[in-house]
């Protein structure tokens, strides 16, 4: 039987709809609000004095410490890579960069046995956007926390997550020295929400070196670039009018 909740009051300090809830279930409740949201904070509460107080002063949230993310800091066996549940291959590029580009993403869900290709395209922006979209969109598409092994070919993204190089980047308020500014923040924040959401282990992987996964996405990648149409990366574009990217 399941245990009845106590709790009257829900505050979601960081949900698809933050706010306080008087009940859990139900399409006005706050179980909905954070129901496979990245990152959620939200606590019950017996009084509506408790869920105030917590929503206007929530904790402050503990994040990874540079260097001893879940990945990084996890041991290797000696016999190789553990694979994770769900085993997520991708790529991304530019048709000259900055330029046309696109990204591809293959998701091998080893719980189901179903594979899934993801693809998509935008009309000018960056190699180094499209390898994180690439990340970003592959773990998006599980609907719960699972445990992952995501192959990149890009040291920026594997790197940035390992070596805890995004943790400092954000922690700083997203600058990477006192007067220089992280690029791509808004992809980095979005990746480092959904790795504390599942368990991923990132590994590089050498681009075009046979690699069956990893050519796979290659192939969506560029065939998305060349999609005519394409649309707008919104945010490239606006930081290029700032200069941001000059």
């Amino acid at each position: 039987m399941a245990k009845k909740r106590s709790n009257k009051y829900y505050a979601v300090v960081k949900g698809r709809k933050p706010g306080i809830y008087t009940q859990w279930y139900g399409e006005e409740g706050a179980e909905i609000q954070v129901r496979g949201f990245p990152g959620a904070i939200f606590k019950g509460f017996t009084s509506m004095q408790g869920a105030r107080q917590f929503f206007k002063t929530p904790p402050t949230v503990v994040r990874p410490v540079p260097g001893k993310t879940k990945t990084a800091g996890k041991k290797r066996p000696s016999g190789g890579v553990k694979t994770g549940d769900v085993v997520l291959y991708t790529d991304g590029g530019c048709i000259n960069n900055p330029g046309p580009g696109g990204y591809g993403a293959v998701i091998e869900d080893r719980r189901s046995g179903k594979t899934v290709e993801l693809s998509g395209g935008f009309r000018l922006t960056t190699n180094n956007r499209m390898e994180l979209l690439a990340c970003i969109v592959g773990l998006e598409t599980l609907s719960s926390p699972s445990s992952v092994t995501l192959y990149s070919d890009s040291r920026y993204v594997v790197n940035g997550i390992t070596k805890g190089w995004a943790v400092r980047w954000r922690a700083n308020g997203w600058k990477r020295t006192a007067t220089e500014k992280a690029l791509n923040a808004d992809l980095w924040g979005r990746l480092l929400d959904l790795c504390e959401w599942h368990d991923v282990q990132f590994q590089w992987v050498k681009g075009h070196a046979g690699n069956r996964g990893n050519e796979r996405c290659d192939r969506l990648a560029n065939t998305a670039a060349r999609q005519n149409k394409l649309p707008a990366d919104t945010v490239y574009e606006k930081a290029v009018m700032k200069g941001e990217y000059a």
